[in-house]
């Protein structure tokens, strides 16, 4: 657990799912789905113990973000900071402390999953080291009716 501009950075509990989901539904870019109901979120975590994380702030989720691995590649999913402390580094904060997770597991490579038009969401990505791949295109096939 870290502090950061009296915020606390801390591993998401499933105990913050209802915070955490009123965040992300709250902000363009966030592209929610049945995915992210939560049963699913808890195998997630279950999953993933330890790697996902949530800013806190006057005991209030301010900020949260998935992070989970197969094994090779890092992924982050729905990074998210509420608007009246964006800017003011949580977002990098959280970012941080996922990559440093990853990396004691031996992640070399993390990925995101970009809306092509979150522009703001974009250039967050780019000032932190990500760049976006042409040589790749994301396919994906429903398990599910």
């Amino acid at each position: 657990m870290t502090t950061h501009l009296h915020v606390t950075i801390r591993e998401m509990k499933i105990q913050d799912y209802a915070d955490v989901y009123r965040l992300w539904d709250s902000l363009p870019g966030i592209g929610l789905s049945e995915a992210d109901q939560q049963p699913a979120i808890q195998t997630y975590l279950n999953h993933n113990a330890g790697l996902s994380q949530v800013a806190v702030q006057d005991n209030r989720v301010v900020g949260a973000v998935l992070c989970g691995h197969d094994g090779r590649r890092g992924y982050l999913h729905h990074l998210a900071v509420a608007p009246e402390v964006q800017r003011q580094g949580i977002g990098r904060a959280l970012l941080r402390t996922c990559l440093e997770r990853l990396r004691r597991l031996g992640i070399q490579k993390c990925h995101i999953f970009l809306i092509p038009d979150n522009r703001e969401g974009q250039v967050f990505w780019e000032q932190n080291g990500f760049y976006l791949r042409h040589d790749l295109q994301l396919m994906s096939c429903d398990l599910i009716d």
